[in-house]
């Protein structure tokens, strides 16, 4: 008799080798995969980081230019006004004088 157990027929020992090789390289490969998930929801977070950022100094930029705007429309305001009081002025000057 034999201590030896028998095999089934069309057992291959180098196909278990192969199904463990197999299975190890896919643990490798999901274990990358997850990695790579996480830097690439890590660099997604960053770049909507970025945009909100960008969207508040666009933001900021609109408001500079309407206060740019708003000072230019002051300053010609101003200027008129002391044209006019120039002119009455000069006015009460011709009263006053005669």
């Amino acid at each position: 008799m034999s201590t030896a157990k028998a095999q089934p027929e069309g057992f291959d020992p180098d196909s278990l080798t192969d199904l463990e090789e197999r299975v190890l390289r896919t643990v490798e490969l999901v274990a990358t995969l997850r990695s790579e998930r996480d830097a690439a929801v890590a660099e997604l977070a960053e770049a909507r980081a970025v945009i909100e950022e960008l969207s508040a100094f666009k933001k900021a930029e609109a408001d500079a230019r309407a206060l740019r705007d708003e000072i230019a429309g002051l300053r010609a305001e101003r200027k008129q006004v002391r044209l006019r009081i120039e002119k009455l002025l000069a006015q009460m000057d011709l009263v006053s004088g005669q």
